[in-house]
């Protein structure tokens, strides 16, 4: 059971002209990526066509401990991934990358995103005597891939003819004997940038891991672009798919990504802040302190701050040594959770009118509890502002929001919302405001999520893991 939005993985990739202790370019930059994904990871490394990998469930500094680092050895490619899984599909059969081994060689394979048509891919390939080990999409899209490389000249070559065939959201990095690949859904639902140091060549799903590397950002791979490099450099396939428009999670400005990060060339942190300003011109409140949930909401915060000229705060305290733990095996441990996570600062808030912002609301327990933690805190008045529009709509390219059944905005009006939370007063960001975070054109964002509008169609059935049901379910 949800209680917050969470993103589902983080890519990476590495080619280098010389061998080089790739492994360790991995790990720094998963640590990087970490928020995209806490549940498991892996690193793949390639030493001259020998292809090594290690995948756990765990952190990035749990997983990798330093001889696991060390028996990766060096190599010239290496290609990591950190993953959220949802409860339907955790296990450490789902980690990634993937590493498949067929007649035309070897291929590590790392994916952000959700196919649309997974299940009828899958189901075709099942029918056909494909055998599957996970319940993940990016096995079906390894699958498709090695189909289509069987009789095709290149891994590129398979790619670009696989890509007609899948449908949704993908930011891909593949990694074979002699080459590193990236790839875009065409209407790059997830971000995925490039970036060069000295030699080496990166690719990233934030520019974040790419400073942390010390590497110099290059450019973003374009919707429905790939980009392929290997001993006689970097060079780029695309005008395939049709046409290609862009279509990229807003949410990535609103709560995804790294505040550090710049996302198709827009600061991360500038976008919430600016959210933060429109929540302020239309849900203005006097007050005495702007205070913001960590992380995502506290960026927003200063802008809110800076527009109203309500002075900003730091009224929570984050445990920064735990991991997202929001799936709870009991209502009383998912009740402690915002508790171990969240401390309240209470000579910020104590005696004072409180404007809290988030970065959303999707069932509400949440919510309700930390404000409940402030009035005890001893907060005389609290504002809820959300730096997000109300979640009304499922989302099927990528986000752990499956189902409208548990989004509290589904079924209740905002008011009723601000009594279920107990709050004073509660605003969202407007749906107009949400597409003007960045100067990018206010049609080159997804927001289905909050309008229902979805760039492309819909699943028609989910994929589904039959082997879990019993035979009498």
């Amino acid at each position: 059971m949800f209680n917050s939005i969470h993103e589902e993985c983080g890519v990476f990739g590495i080619y280098s002209n010389k061998k080089t202790d790739v492994a360790a370019s991995a790990y720094y930059a998963l640590f990087a990526l970490q928020h995209r994904g806490q549940e498991s990871c892996g690193i793949a490394v390639n030493d001259d066509g020998v292809i090594t990998c290690h995948k756990e469930n765990g952190l990035v500094g749990d997983v990798f401990t330093p001889d696991k680092l060390a028996a990766l050895g060096e190599g010239q490619i290496a290609v990591g991934h950190v993953r959220y899984g949802t409860s339907e599909n955790k296990g450490i059969v789902n980690a990634q990358p993937m590493v498949i081994n067929h007649v035309k060689g070897s291929m590590a394979i790392a994916h952000n995103g959700s196919l649309t048509n997974a299940a009828e891919l899958r189901e075709s390939l099942e029918l056909n005597g494909s055998i599957f080990h996970s319940n993940s999409d990016t096995e079906v899209i390894s699958y498709i891939i090695t189909k289509e490389r069987i009789g095709a000249p290149s891994i590129e070559a398979a790619l670009f003819s696989a890509m007609y065939r899948l449908k949704g959201a993908y930011s891909l990095v593949i990694m074979s004997p002699t080459k590193l690949i990236a790839a875009r859904d065409p209407m790059g639902f997830r971000p995925l940038c490039i970036g060069k140091k000295d030699d080496q060549i990166i690719f990233a799903s934030e520019t974040c891991a790419l400073s942390t590397l010390g590497a110099e950002y290059v450019r973003d791979v374009q919707p429905g672009e790939i980009v392929i490099v290997d001993k006689n450099g970097m060079r780029s396939l695309d005008g395939h798919c049709g046409e290609c428009k862009k279509s990229l999670c807003v949410f990535e400005y609103v709560y995804f990504a790294r505040p550090d990060s710049r996302v198709e060339g827009a600061s991360v942190h500038l976008a919430r802040k600016k959210a933060g300003a429109f929540l302020a011109k239309r849900h203005p409140v006097d007050a005495d302190v702007v205070i913001g949930v960590p992380d995502s909401g506290l960026d927003a915060a200063m802008g809110y701050a800076e527009e109203s000229g309500v002075p900003y705060g730091l009224g929570f305290i984050k445990n920064k040594y735990i991991g997202r733990s929001f799936i709870q095996p009991t209502q009383a441990m998912r009740e402690n959770d915002v508790r171990i996570k969240l401390n309240i600062v209470s000579s910020t808030v104590k005696d004072k009118r409180v404007v809290m912002i988030d970065d959303s609301i999707v069932r509400g327990t949440t919510c309700a509890r930390i404000v409940k933690q402030l009035r005890e805190a001893g907060a005389k008045e609290v504002h809820v502002r959300i730096s997000a529009p109300p979640f009304l709509y499922p989302c099927y390219f990528g986000t752990d929001i499956s189902s409208q059944d548990n989004l509290i905005a589904n079924n209740h009006s905002v008011k009723e919302i601000c009594d279920i939370i107990g709050a004073d007063s509660l605003g969202f960001l407007d749906l107009d405001d949400v597409r003007h975070l960045t100067d990018a054109a206010p049609d080159t964002f997804c927001c289905a999520c909050f309008d229902g509008k979805y760039p492309t169609e819909p699943p028609k059935k989910a994929l589904d893991n039959k082997y879990n049901h019993k035979i009498n379910d």
